[in-house]
């Protein structure tokens, strides 16, 4: 199967993301792909260290002719979201990616393809690795955990690099010039509940949503696709007077919108009959809702058999369901200065309520400080009155742009004479290790480009295979106009 992925051009790209992709590389999980990358440059006869995090840096001197040129950073990062179809058979851990070409598009079965961002650590490695490629002296910078907190950027020692220019390949429109990001912060809220008898006449009840297309929660965040802990809790809350939950488990990892979720309850004989017109009639107001924008949403309420002998209150499950609504989730504020660009927003990106506690996560997203700021205290203001504990962690800068830049201009205007257009100049609404890294080297310059990726962070995540030869010309047309040294 992968044989197909690795006779696509550009062969040597394709070749080392079929390589990368046989390694497990889930965030917080990186040891084998370290030692990977480490034994790939170490074979190339290349300068290769690991910082105490586990950053990978391969340094390549530049080709003849080019040494009077900026060193340049190229960087991207090593591990990927694991997600895949409740359907699917496949254990992270233990196997590699199992990708398939469909038309323009690399994907992979029923699980995250790692193209965000095996591409650009692939179009690195066929740099470092290529006697005929022209370029400066190279820095190859691949960080770890960029998923799940960005670690690997936030360790990163002052003089570990000694680079002027970085070109971050974690972008995913091969049209866009990337120059600025958002920072983010995760806010977790816990509470503990006294659970109570279900009823004697109760009756099991399961809630699954399924089908929904998630995908990525910074990048994706403004098209309204279908949250399934919101929409769960929207179910929920019509029936939380007339049956009593006993968990919930929805979502998985914060930065990927939620395509799934599930919920048990109990209700007594008497309420059933109420309780399916509630749920039925909320159900179908929301598949008419969504049909456009989300065709594949299932909701199934299904009778089950009852494993646990005590549920919540109706009035504790009435507070959780009124707290999670009033959450708020999706863009906050759009940006005043940049036009289409979101500035603010929250993914409500996991909900557990399992054994009388209630778990949620969230990530919240801004390029500007004191809007984080403002939503992170909006979303604990509503989780205090409920009396609920509020963590908040991992929070990383955003990364301002930087219109004066140097190599901003030799790419702008280089893009322009490749393909006969202008590119989009950006900022985003992801999290890019760019600013953490400017944190580190505040006179360091800094674009982020890529290919065209779609559906990153779901099972749906695809590759353009025309646009990553485009990329790939692009890339190593800006290595051969990188600025002399001052």
């Amino acid at each position: 199967m992968n044989e197909e992925i690795r006779g696509l051009e550009p062969k040597q790209v394709w070749n080392n993301f079929a390589d990368l992709n046989a390694v497990p590389r889930a965030s917080k999980k990186e040891e084998r792909v370290i030692a990977f990358m480490k034994e790939f440059g170490e074979k190339l006869g290349l300068e290769t260290k690991v910082d105490g995090v586990g950053n990978v840096l391969i340094r390549k001197p530049a080709t003849k002719g080019m040494e009077d040129r900026k060193m340049v950073v190229l960087q991207s990062h090593l591990d990927m979201v694991h997600q895949k179809n409740n359907d699917t058979d496949f254990d992270f851990d233990t196997q590699g990616i199992e990708m398939y070409v469909d038309g323009d598009w690399v994907k992979a079965k029923g699980t995250t393809l790692g193209a965000d961002n095996g591409l650009g650590v692939a179009s690195i490695m066929s740099i470092l690795e290529s006697d005929s490629i022209e370029h400066p002296a190279l820095e190859a910078l691949f960080t770890i955990d960029e998923e799940t907190g960005m670690t690997g950027a936030i360790g990163l020692e002052p003089d570990f690099l000694k680079g002027e220019i970085l070109l971050n390949l974690d972008t995913e429109e091969d049209d866009e010039i990337g120059i600025g990001c958002a920072g983010g912060v995760d806010l977790t809220a816990t509470k503990n509940y006294t659970l109570e008898a279900i009823p004697a006449d109760g009756l099991g009840y399961k809630i699954t949503i399924k089908g929904l297309q998630g995908g990525h929660s910074g990048m994706e965040i403004h098209k309204g696709l279908g949250n399934a802990n919101k929409l769960m809790n929207r179910i929920l809350y019509v029936v939380s007077e007339k049956a009593n939950l006993i968990e919930i488990d929805g979502g998985g990892l914060r930065n990927a919108i939620p395509r799934e979720s599930k919920a048990k309850l109990v209700v007594s004989k008497g309420n059933e009959q109420d309780f399916l017109n509630s749920l039925n009639t909320e159900k179908e107001h929301i598949l008419a809702e969504f049909k456009s924008i989300e065709p594949e949403l299932e909701i199934l309420i299904d009778k089950t058999t009852i494993e646990a002998d005590k549920a919540l209150s109706h009035r504790d499950f009435a507070q959780l369901t009124q707290a999670i609504y009033a959450v708020h989730n999706g863009v906050f504020r759009m940006s005043p200065d940049v036009e289409g660009l979101v500035e603010t927003s929250n993914n409500i990106a996991r909900v557990i309520f399992k054994d009388g506690k209630m778990h949620v996560e969230c990530l919240l997203r801004s390029s500007v400080e004191s809007g984080k700021a403002d939503l992170a205290n909006s979303i604990k203001s509503v989780f205090h009155l409920i009396d609920a504990n509020v963590k908040l962690s991992g929070d990383y800068p955003g990364w301002q742009p930087n219109m004066d830049s140097q190599i901003l201009e030799v790419m702008d205007s280089l893009y322009t004479k490749l393909f006969g257009e202008k590119a989009n100049v950006a900022a985003c609404h992801a999290g890019l290790e760019c600013g953490i890294i400017g944190d580190h080297y505040p006179g360091m310059e800094m674009i982020s480009f890529g290919p065209d990726i779609l559906g990153a962070h779901s099972p749906d995540e695809r590759a353009s295979i025309s646009s990553t030869q485009k990329f790939w010309k692009f890339l190593l047309e800006i290595l051969k106009q990188i600025p002399a040294k001052n």
